[in-house]
Formats: structure tokens, C-alpha cells, sequence
């Protein structure tokens, strides 16, 4: 397959060390992308999926399907969003995924590449809906290694399975460092519901 000649060319020459090739989900899941800090992490996201054999999808903003990039955009797995409406997001996608169509999801929910105070909950809120684990990808630039961690079951406890997203990512610093976003949920509370 040519992706992974590409993704074997590509870590070959890249500085960039790929580890959690035995981390590979064997199910359909929900692939987190974090720390997003930069567009190279497009670029690793799609090394490591080629590379590992993983089918993904990601979820982009309209304007990137717009004019000619959208047919590119679409064959890299692309699913076009409108942000303005958060929720229908959420039920567009659980929709896709109990239609079969969706193997790994990738979502970066700490937004756009600039800090946030909180990630985005529709990666939960997909979990939930649709009984999809995490996959906690990742980008570390102090170590120069990405790839996937572990795979976890989410269990409505807001805050104790955000402990564990917490825990796997506390010394996962990005590409720009300066730009993570500590992972925490507006919905984090003392005394948490779950995401419905």
C-alpha cells in the first residue's frame, strides 16, 4: 500500500521516534490527539495511522473542504464540521459510527492550536453515546516521540476518567509546548454527572 511506503519513508528520515506499536486499538475507537500545538501534528497523525495500518477519520472545520482542497481533505479521511453548531457535531458522528463508517476517530479536542483554558467534551460526549474507548495519541517534544498510548473504556465519571487522561499526559509537552492545554472539562464539577 503506498501510505505505508510514505509512512515508512517519512519516519525513516524524521527525528521524530514512533513508539506504541503494540498500542494499536483493535476496535473501533476514538483516537485522542493531544497536546495540539502546531500543524505538524496533522502531519504525525497521519505517519503514524499509515504506519501502524490504522483506518482514520478526522474531523476538520468547513473551510477546509472548500474549493479544491475539499476532495484531498476528504481522501485523508477528512469529515467537515461546522464548529457553530457543537452539538449537531457530536450527533453527526454518532450517527456515522453506529453506521459502521468510522474505525479510528481522531479528535484533538483541545481545539485550535492556540492555549485553551479547557479541552472540548464532544470526544466524551461520542465515547458515551457510542460505547467507543480512547486511544491516547500523543506528542512529546521533549522526548521527540509520538504514537499511541493506551486504549481506555470511558465510565461516566467525568472526573475520574479525566484523572487518568490527566495522569498519561502530565509530561506530554507538544510541539509548542507554550500552547498546551492542561486536559480538563468545563464539566468537571464536585459533584459530576455524566455527559449526555
Amino acid at each position: 500500500m503506498i501510505t505505508r511506503s510514505i509512512a515508512r519513508l517519512f519516519w525513516a528520515l524524521s527525528r521524530w521516534t514512533l513508539v506504541g506499536h503494540d498500542a494499536v486499538p483493535t476496535r473501533p475507537t476514538i483516537l485522542i490527539g493531544a497536546p495540539h500545538t502546531s500543524n505538524w501534528d496533522f502531519v504525525l497523525m497521519l505517519a503514524i495511522a499509515w504506519r501502524l495500518g490504522i483506518d482514520v477519520h478526522w474531523l476538520g472545520k468547513k473551510s477546509l473542504f472548500r474549493g479544491w482542497k475539499g476532495p484531498i481533505m476528504r481522501r485523508l479521511g477528512g469529515v467537515p464540521v461546522d464548529r457553530e453548531n457543537p452539538g449537531r457535531v457530536v450527533s453527526d458522528v454518532v450517527g456515522q459510527v453506529h453506521a459502521g463508517e468510522v474505525f479510528g476517530l481522531v479528535i484533538t479536542p483541545d481545539g485550535t492550536r492556540g492555549g485553551n483554558d479547557f479541552w472540548k467534551s464532544g470526544f466524551y460526549r461520542i465515547a458515551t453515546e457510542t460505547g467507543m474507548p480512547l486511544t491516547l495519541g500523543f506528542v512529546d517534544r521533549t522526548t521527540m516521540t509520538t504514537g499511541l498510548g493506551p486504549t481506555i473504556e470511558v465510565t461516566g465519571d467525568v472526573r475520574s476518567d479525566m484523572d487518568r487522561i490527566r495522569a498519561f499526559y502530565a509530561d506530554k509537552a507538544g510541539v509548542r509546548p507554550e500552547r498546551r492545554t492542561e486536559p480538563r472539562l468545563r464539566e468537571e464539577q464536585p459533584t459530576d454527572t455524566p455527559i449526555g
